[in-house]
């Protein structure tokens, strides 16, 4: 009789990153089924219960619930792998032995070493290892989570003589100019419209719903509902097009990483 498929549960907050992670292991473990994707650790909890899966991939830093403190919950009922741009706490738990991590970006070398070893610890039945008193010291060095500031609503912009209320949502990028903020969305009727307002860019970006809206170059924020394709250039950069205009937004190296998988 055919063993059935392995299942895995995917918990990452940044919907393009999540989505890369999906297709990755598509690439990689064929026979991979994912069950569930969530965009939080609280949510990650829920979808575990609600399908058990096999492995869990969880990102590290997670609003509401960190990747630890879900992984808290689900014990030693499925294999765990951190996803983590930050590698510290991983790199100490898979120094023990009890856990595999990826680091963000996903490399597709090192995502197959750890295909190749959970593939090999759902084949033996291998008992899963104890991880409670390492996870208990991982979530205490993560430490209590700052807290967040509310999300930006409106904005208001100056266009001549004219000051604008713009919802944030319908904002398609924002771009920075010195002191100020170049700021690009669409009117009522749909048609791209363009304004200065006087807060500078790096004020406004930890106010924006990161959900919708990354940063992808030192002077450049898109909303990633906007973005029409990316075009990948030389020396690890890209452009990215948006829907219905003529402008195009750079990428910086240190920012491909979100479109690798696009």
């Amino acid at each position: 009789m055919t063993p059935p498929a392995a299942t895995a549960l995917v918990a990452e907050d940044e919907p393009l990153l999540r989505e890369a992670l999906v297709r990755q292991l598509a690439a990689a473990w064929p026979g991979l089924r994912v069950v569930a994707e969530a965009r939080n650790g609280r949510e990650a909890v829920v979808l575990f219960e609600e399908h058990r899966p096999d492995v869990c991939f969880l990102d590290v830093h997670m609003p509401g619930l960190s990747g630890v403190e879900a992984a808290r919950h689900v014990g030693r009922r499925a294999h765990l792998v951190f996803v983590t741009a930050f590698d510290r706490y991983a790199v100490e738990a898979f120094a023990q032995g009890a856990l595999d991590y990826l680091v963000k970006p996903v490399e597709p070398a090192r995502l197959a070493d750890t295909v190749g070893r959970l593939q090999e610890r759902l084949r033996a039945g291998r008992p899963l290892p104890q991880t409670e008193e390492l996870l208990a010291r991982i979530a205490a060095q993560l430490g209590p989570k700052p807290e967040v500031a509310p999300r930006l609503r409106w904005l208001r912009a100056s266009a001549g003589q004219t000051v604008r209320l713009v919802a944030v949502d319908d904002v398609d990028f924002l771009l920075a100019m010195d002191k100020y903020t170049h700021v690009a969305w669409r009117g009522e009727d749909g048609r791209p419209q363009e304004a200065v307002i006087r807060t500078p860019l790096r004020a406004l970006a930890d106010q924006l719903d990161p959900n919708l809206f990354q940063q992808v170059h030192r002077s450049a924020i898109v909303n990633l509902r906007a973005v029409s394709h990316v075009v990948r250039g030389d020396n690890e950069t890209a452009t990215i097009h948006l829907k219905g205009r003529g402008d195009t937004l750079p990428v910086s190296r240190n920012h491909l990483h979100l479109f690798r998988q696009m």
